[in-house]
């Protein structure tokens, strides 16, 4: 969230309550920005509370209403609609039954001696088992792009699934010069299914520490540490009988459980971390998730692609704003800079970094990833100092200030549980409706460097859907997509992009701060 300073501006200035906890979100970011109009503020859609509705899961989860999560059944259906995901048609009990990244294989349809910048290639994508028998059915999850290493160029290709074995992607031909395609495997279609089911259970894979402390005998001080997770819904609890405390957060609903103290009361809690992972496979679901089996580039056609200058321009000269939607793809890589298909974007040199911010309070709310967002403004703006606040510099919060232009800038890590997300959209919209003078930015997931029950793509895309269907209709908010710029970049995916990714991450958000 970026404010005006006090010291420059008689504008108000926005006070945000912590961010509530509305979807369950693995390592997800949020960001908010405010900017104070001056023609009269933003329009903002009214919001209708929808009415209450059971949802159920499945046998072994809780049920979720559409209304706990603050979505219309309409809306529910669509969401449902826009993340379905084929899954293989029988079942699977051996593992050479499931798809090969050794087999399935890729080629260029028709490919020409050259091409014109703007025009497409077609690929596509033929999935084997271990037995070299062509796939029946859909799910894989397959990753796809164009790139030209010399250039650091690329560009990601959207996978599109008939279902029935094969696999096409569209791959734009954006830069001068040559290219070559790269697909790789993520997760078989069978990995897909695991990750399913164990979304839509009530398994807890990630746990946390609860401490409590309080007085003890003859003075003393009693320090004691817990489990902690989240409640789904009423019957959603994670341990059976009178085992936890519970802690409501009126405002949203959400309850947060912990075991029950051996010695303190519940009252006693005053901070939570990250605890245990708990892996639900079994041996054969963890087979299929074997390294050898998972992000492995599959075999194709290598051949290079020839790309000629062409007189047609490619790309945008339309400001960044708020209502603007994410195209396929959503820019391109070249030279390391990110040329975006959304808007306008440019690059910022350090100074003109700190005029864009000049006499802004920015607000930084999100996870590790946000965190490099705020590390990245220290190095680059001028004159910029951290505060010793003596917190954790990895979980803050964080703040940073520049006298020179009054910028300060904030950072704080969203709420507990650490690893999740709830409520987001209804706070969004109570923040509109306070201030409809706010611009308010939300930052996609990326991809990310382990591909496991903990950390998957597929499961952060899936989220991305989710969160790009959520807040399209909410007037006043950008949806920046990262994810797109992380795929296809020629460095090794990391959850923590490396600096460059960053930098043209930083140069999208300040052209909606500051647009061209």
């Amino acid at each position: 969230m970026v404010t005006p300073s006090e010291k420059k501006s008689n504008a108000p200035v926005c006070r945000l309550r912590p961010c509530a906890l509305l979807q369950a979100c693995l390592l997800w970011t949020l960001f908010c920005l405010a900017i104070w109009a001056l023609n009269g503020g933003i329009h903002i859609k009214q919001f209708q509370p929808p009415r209450p509705k059971p949802v159920p899961r499945n046998n072994s989860s809780s049920i979720i209403s559409a209304f706990d999560m603050g979505i219309s059944d309409e809306e529910w259906q669509r969401l449902q609609k826009a993340i379905d995901w084929p899954i293989p048609d029988q079942e699977i009990t051996h593992l050479s039954q499931s798809t090969s990244p050794v087999h399935s294989t890729f080629s260029i349809v028709g490919l020409k001696e050259s091409y014109k910048v703007g025009e497409k290639i077609s690929v596509i994508i033929t999935a084997r088992d271990h037995n070299k028998n062509l796939k029946r059915y859909g799910g894989d999850y397959f990753k796809a792009k164009l790139f030209n290493a010399k250039l650091k160029a690329s560009v990601y290709g959207e996978v599109v699934d008939h279902r029935n074995g094969t696999y096409s992607v569209a791959l734009l031909l954006p830069w001068e010069g040559q290219a070559q395609v790269f697909v790789r495997l993520e997760h078989s279609s069978e990995v897909v299914q695991i990750l399913k089911k164990y979304r839509e259970s009530s398994f807890p894979r990630t746990h946390f520490s609860g401490y409590f402390e309080g007085p003890g005998p003859n003075k003393t001080r009693i320090l004691e540490v817990v489990e902690c997770n989240l409640k789904w819904g009423a019957d959603g609890s994670w341990r059976k009988g009178d085992c936890c405390c519970e802690h409501k957060d009126i405002k949203t609903g959400t309850v947060w459980q912990c075991e029950r103290p051996k010695k303190l009361s519940c009252d006693k809690l005053v901070r939570h971390s990250g605890g245990r992972l708990e892996n639900p496979l079994n041996l054969f679901e963890q087979q299929l998730f074997t390294q050898n089996l998972t992000n492995v580039a599959i075999k194709g056609d290598k051949k290079i692609i020839n790309i000629l200058p062409s007189t047609a321009p490619i790309g945008t000269m339309e400001k960044c704003r708020s209502g603007m939607t994410t195209p396929v793809p959503a820019g391109f890589y070249l030279k390391d800079v990110w040329k975006s298909f959304v808007c306008n974007t440019r690059q910022f040199s350090p100074a003109q970094m700190a005029n864009c911010l000049k006499n802004k309070i920015v607000y930084l709310m999100g996870d590790s990833t946000t965190r490099q967002w705020f590390e990245f403004l220290e190095i680059k703006v001028p004159g910029i100092k951290r505060m010793d606040l003596h917190t954790h510099p990895g979980g803050g919060p964080l703040m940073a200030v520049e006298l020179k232009n009054n910028i300060i800038v904030h950072w704080r890590v969203h709420g507990v549980p650490l690893r999740f997300v709830a409520k987001i959209r209804q706070s969004v919209v109570e923040l509109l409706s306070r201030a409809p003078e706010t611009t308010v930015i939300i930052k996609s997931g990326n991809t990310a460097g382990l591909k496991n029950i903990y950390q998957s793509d597929w499961h952060m895309l899936q989220l991305n859907t989710v969160m790009q269907e959520m807040f399209r209709d909410i007037d006043g908010v950008i949806f920046v997509d990262v994810w797109q710029m992380t795929s296809c970049h020629y460095l090794r995916e990391h959850i923590h992009p490396g600096p460059v990714i960053i930098g043209n991450e930083i140069d999208m958000l300040l052209s909606y701060v500051c647009p061209a």
